[in-house]
């Protein structure tokens, strides 16, 4: 029994520790093992069956071919369709631009001259009130009809949109008379601003350039102001030529004055009136000037 060889001694070592991904043998498998076994072991089987590769029956070949040359004719018909069509498209663009410029000069040219018009009679309108009567009742009639320049001092007006004019300087939207956005100027409220002047002793007014006559209208398109049906953009400046300090102080105390003055308090709209000693005023475009004759006796029977 001593001479046996002894078995070796069992040593108690503890077991390998589990994956902590042991629970998730799918994921395991797929992130160890590619898939590109698998779809090598299908493509093989599918060689193996013949399934798989190019058509190996006269017939499928013949179809493959079919469908190519189809293919190859559908391509080569349209490049030729398009490169015959290019020509004729390119031709109808050049004679579209042409149409387009030979228009545009014909505008041009029927605007200058509208111009030339304009200030032709113009000119002659000046020249019949210098001529009828007594000359200082013609330039009287010219000033307050807006037919003529005139310069003198007066008063500088701006009218500017609040800075947000989403909101008033209070922060809340000026909902009056079914405006919803605020802090913008409209043209209720030039409207008062013009007619405040005239009332405080304005002897000529005009808007951003625009003179205004007895027969201007203010009025809006949408968000614009419109004069004479010319649109208006801010700032709006008011000039108004008569007795400076006298129409400053007339226009502020006024009721105008006040309600402009009640619009930058609430809305945010910004408003700078100053004193000018020489304010320049164009003539007003396309002023009829008439004037009314008595009916006499003789006239009347």
């Amino acid at each position: 029994m001593c001479g046996m060889p002894q078995p070796p001694p069992v040593r108690s070592t503890p077991g390998r520790p589990a994956r902590p991904d042991a629970s998730m043998s799918l994921l395991t498998n797929v992130m160890d093992h590619s898939l590109d076994d698998g779809y090598a072991e299908a493509a093989a089987r599918k060689q193996t069956d013949g399934s798989g590769g190019m058509p190996r029956t006269l017939r499928a070949k013949l179809g493959l071919a079919a469908g190519l040359v189809l293919a190859a004719l559908v391509v080569t018909v349209g490049a030729a369709q398009a490169r015959v069509a290019a020509p004729v498209v390119a031709k109808e663009r050049e004679e579209l631009v042409d149409r387009i410029e030979g228009e545009t000069s014909a505008a041009d040219e029927l605007e200058k001259s509208v111009d030339e018009l304009r200030d032709d009679v113009d000119a002659r309108r000046r020249e019949a009130l210098e001529k009828s009567g007594d000359g200082d009742r013609s330039d009287l009639v010219g000033i307050l009809s807006g037919a003529v320049e005139v310069h003198g001092p007066g008063v500088k007006l701006v009218v500017n949109d609040a800075k947000d004019v989403a909101t008033g300087a209070d922060g809340q939207p000026r909902g009056t008379s079914g405006f919803s956005d605020t802090g913008r100027v409209r043209d209720r409220d030039m409207q008062r601003v013009v007619n405040g002047l005239w009332e405080s002793g304005a002897e000529a007014i005009s808007v951003n350039g625009q003179r205004l006559t007895a027969l201007s209208a203010i009025r809006a398109a949408g968000d614009a102001i419109l004069v004479d049906n010319r649109p208006l953009v801010p700032p709006y400046t008011v000039l108004a030529v008569g007795d400076g300090e006298r129409l400053s102080r007339g226009f502020q105390d006024s009721a105008d004055g006040l309600y402009l003055h009640a619009l930058e308090e609430s809305c945010g709209i910004r408003t700078a009136i100053s004193v000018a000693d020489d304010l320049k005023l164009p003539a007003a475009p396309s002023v009829i000037v008439r004037t009314a004759q008595p009916i006499t006796e003789k006239g009347t029977s």
